[in-house]
């Protein structure tokens, strides 16, 4: 932490002149910030929450203690509100309690007092069961009973500054301790520097007090001495003497009046610096409550996103697991049509074959067909030519016939 610096004692001859030099500010570590008000700490785990709980359970039962000191000596006024149950056990316990002092008053037998002392333990442990069962009750009579100021309120204080002290040290990380060190030690060095500030003014005031008296010790002096001689010079004198006492007195009343002007600015400067240091830890006070303010807002808003993060997390979760089922099904169903196209793929193949089949037996006959058709052409034309060849023989023959019976008749 920065802290205030000041000038050398030399150097503050004329401060009520120039005025005292402003300290740096100062600044409180973070760390230190958590432990300089334990009422603002929270526990931030189970086990610091279970001492806390035992802590406090132990100063209610305290409380509570106390507080049956007083109804036991007016049980009669609270009968109706504390019930018959907390009644008889106060009585009870007001009897054992007579017992006890009455063996204790007298000698006797130590083991009956032990055994008394022992009923005595049990009771109280059963009223405080009785009243803590009842947290109403007992809220009521703490507000009801008026208790005088005693022992047990300075024992009951001191369990409860040990109680935020446990706390603080509890939640005080070796780190954190570490800087409420460092920071004290800075505040301390700070305090000590302006004590010594304030101690070198006062010196200084001193001083200048013992050097006022000193001045005017020796201006009495001086008057005496004049005084003395005075009375040995000739009345013819006077005139003079009395001219030169009017200054001395004169000059001794500057000179006290420019003392108490120099004293009082030396006070007003040792009240600025009071001032001034009041004004700082105040000042750091306040920027401690704005930086605890700021931390806890950025906690919470960190402990937002944190549960942002972990919705959006589900939720993605989910989807990736609806994706997976979906996976996992289509590729079951993918599985399932692969070796469906398997046996498909199989049967086309088959089918395919068949069909080469069918168009080679197809082809062939069509071959067959037309070496057929070509062979019946043939025949067709061969058999065309013979009946035209026969027709236009006859015809030949017919025509010869005629021509030779034609010349025969002529002879």
């Amino acid at each position: 932490m920065a802290t205030g610096h000041s000038k050398h004692p030399h150097e503050e001859k004329n401060l009520g002149e120039q005025g005292m030099a402003t300290p740096r500010k100062a600044e409180i570590p973070l760390g230190v910030m958590k432990v300089l008000d334990p009422r603002q700490l929270k526990p931030d785990n189970t086990e610091t929450e279970r001492i806390l709980t035992v802590l406090d359970e132990t100063i209610v039962k305290l409380e509570i203690t106390r507080l049956i000191l007083r109804i036991i000596g007016i049980l009669e006024r609270y009968a109706k509100m504390l019930g018959p149950e907390i009644t008889s056990s106060l009585l009870e316990h007001q009897k054992l309690s007579m017992e006890l002092q009455q063996l204790l008053s007298s000698p006797g037998d130590e083991k009956s007092r032990i055994a008394v002392e022992q009923q005595l333990k049990r009771s109280l442990r059963n009223i405080l069961r009785l009243f803590l069962a009842n947290p109403l009750l007992y809220h009521g009579l703490k507000y009801e009973v008026r208790l005088r100021e005693s022992a047990a309120d300075v024992f009951i204080k001191a369990f409860v500054e040990f109680r935020d002290f446990t706390l603080e040290r509890l939640l005080t990380s070796p780190e954190e301790e570490k800087e409420k060190i460092r920071f004290m030690e800075d505040i301390s060095l700070q305090v000590e520097k302006n004590t010594e500030m304030i101690s070198a003014l006062q010196e200084e005031l001193a001083a200048a007090i013992q050097t006022r008296d000193e001045e005017i010790k020796r201006k009495d002096e001086t008057i005496e001495n004049l005084k003395t001689s005075i009375e040995n010079l000739a009345k013819g004198c006077k005139a003079e003497i009395q001219q030169i006492k009017m200054e001395a007195e004169k000059q001794q009343k500057e000179d006290e009046e420019a003392s108490q002007d120099r004293c009082s600015r030396l006070k007003q400067d040792i009240q600025r610096l009071r001032a001034h240091y009041n004004a700082l830890v105040l000042k750091h006070r306040a920027s401690e409550m704005v930086l605890r303010k700021e931390k806890c807002k950025t906690e919470r808003e960190i402990q937002k996103w944190v549960q942002k993060y972990d919705t959006d997390m589900s939720e993605k979760q989910a989807a990736y697991e609806e994706l997976q089922a979906a996976h996992k099904e289509e590729k079951e169903q993918l599985a399932v049509l692969l070796e469906k196209h398997a046996l498909l793929q199989q049967e086309y193949a088959e089918i395919q074959e068949e069909r080469r089949l069918l168009k080679e037996k197809e082809e062939e006959a069509a071959r067959l067909q037309a070496r057929r058709n070509q062979a019946a052409t043939c025949i067709q034309a061969y058999w065309k030519g013979y009946l035209v060849r026969s027709i236009y023989k006859s015809k030949l023959k017919k025509a010869k016939g005629k021509g030779k019976g034609k010349g025969k008749g002529k002879k």
